[in-house]
């Protein structure tokens, strides 16, 4: 009798009505999941919104006197945001998008990050990491059997000891159609055929170059079988609230589709962009000085990477420069103690970038120009009325003492 009866739960289990019932059920599941997920996604997108809420006439008049003064004795030409525990203290734009047409910049205006894209780069190739995709000590022939050069790790290329020289250097000279823009995969097989020699063994020293990033973009692609921009967008950019951030190359696009004109130091001279313009990573990322913010505040609340890969990336791997400069992944850093910052810095065919970061005091600090001056040298006063410290190499001397001007 007891085995009929399990017979009969069996079969009964088994009826269509059943299996009716349970997809209903597994339906609802998702449905409710992907619910959920549209419910969080919306009231995060609430609470950027209102963290992007900024009342220019109740703006740091101290910050608002020494940015018109950086603009008009320094030649600042750019946009500008300092926000301090998440509240934006202060933003502006200053002069033009493009010198010649006479078009004004706005806050969202997109810039060219050049090497201030590597932070984002290293954000997403690190992604890749804590979902058990790569590990930091697999070596770059892995991906690529054809790369010239052994025993270079990812860990290498993400804080510049890989030992390789700058692809900037040598493409020049290389690429054979200079009105087509190359590709990263494009360098890679340059690399492969003609084998530039490295600047040095891998993990000997720090040696900042761009090629790093070009190459972990390179394999960022390889790995999620997607395009760098989608990737970045899908997995950084999107969940990060950057609506107004996106990659950009010349070998996808003509004319990059941005209103933002780079401008070398003089006037009426637009920077044109070129081939060497197609390979991302290490810059190609165009982006506002209000989603940087949101990029901030998503590394903060660790809704892009956990606190302990943060940890990592915030860590200096190489011998500190006067004793309190190094490189993470992907950061330049600066501590001398007691007082954590993170900031990158870009320069790039007529756009000139820096992006701060005080871990200490939660003060986000962003200046993207498109006019490649010296005015980002002139920020002294800048950090004493937001009381940090002076982030600026030539202020320290060797032993990290600040000397005072």
């Amino acid at each position: 009798m007891a085995a009929q009866s399990f017979n009969t739960i069996v079969r009964y289990s088994l009826r269509p009505t059943s299996i009716l019932v349970i997809t209903a059920l597994i339906i609802a599941s998702c449905t409710s999941s992907e619910k959920k997920r549209l419910r969080t996604a919306r009231k995060q997108q609430e609470k950027d919104s209102l963290m992007l809420v900024y009342d220019a006439t109740k703006a740091d008049q101290r910050l608002e006197a020494f940015m018109q003064r950086l603009h008009s004795r320094s030649g600042f030409n750019g946009n500008v945001l300092i926000a301090k525990k998440g509240k934006i203290l202060y933003q502006n734009t200053f002069g033009w998008a493009d010198y010649l047409m006479k078009d004004s910049l706005k806050i969202t205006s997109q810039f060219e990050l050049a090497s201030v894209s590597k932070p984002l780069t290293a954000t997403g190739l690190l992604k890749l990491w804590e979902e058990g995709k790569i590990k930091l000590e697999q070596t770059v022939d892995e991906f690529f059997p054809d790369f010239p050069y052994s025993g270079i790790t990812i860990k290498q290329l993400l804080s510049h000891r890989s030992g390789l020289t700058n692809y900037l250097y040598f493409t020049d000279k290389l690429w054979p159609d200079k009105r087509k823009g190359m590709s990263n995969m494009d360098v890679m097989e340059l690399l492969a055929m003609h084998k530039p020699e490295k600047y040095a063994n891998p993990n000997v020293r720090f040696f900042y170059n761009n090629t790093n990033y070009m190459i972990l973009a390179a394999i960022i692609e390889k790995v999620s079988g997607q395009d760098f921009a989608v990737y970045m967008q899908e997995n950084v950019f999107g969940p990060a609230g950057m609506k107004n951030t996106a990659v950009y190359s010349t070998a996808v696009y003509e004319k990059i589709p941005t209103g933002v004109i780079g401008h070398d130091r003089v006037w009426r001279r637009s920077v044109v962009q070129n081939f060497q313009d197609g390979p991302v990573g290490d810059k190609g990322i165009y982006s506002t000085v209000q989603d940087l913010f949101l990029f901030d505040r998503a590394l903060q609340e660790e809704r892009l990477l956990k606190a302990e890969t943060l940890d990592s990336a915030y860590a200096g791997h190489s011998t500190p420069t006067k004793e309190i400069f190094n490189y993470g992944y992907g950061w330049r850093t600066f501590d001398p103690g007691n007082h954590k910052v993170v900031y990158h810095t870009g320069w790039w065919h007529g756009f000139r970038n820096l992006y701060i970061r005080d871990l200490k005091e939660d003060i986000t600090i962003v200046l993207l120009t498109n006019l490649a001056n010296g005015s980002l040298l002139n920020l002294d006063e800048m950090y004493q009325i937001l009381d940090m410290p002076v982030i600026r190499q030539g202020a320290y001397s060797s032993q990290g003492e600040f000397m005072a001007n």
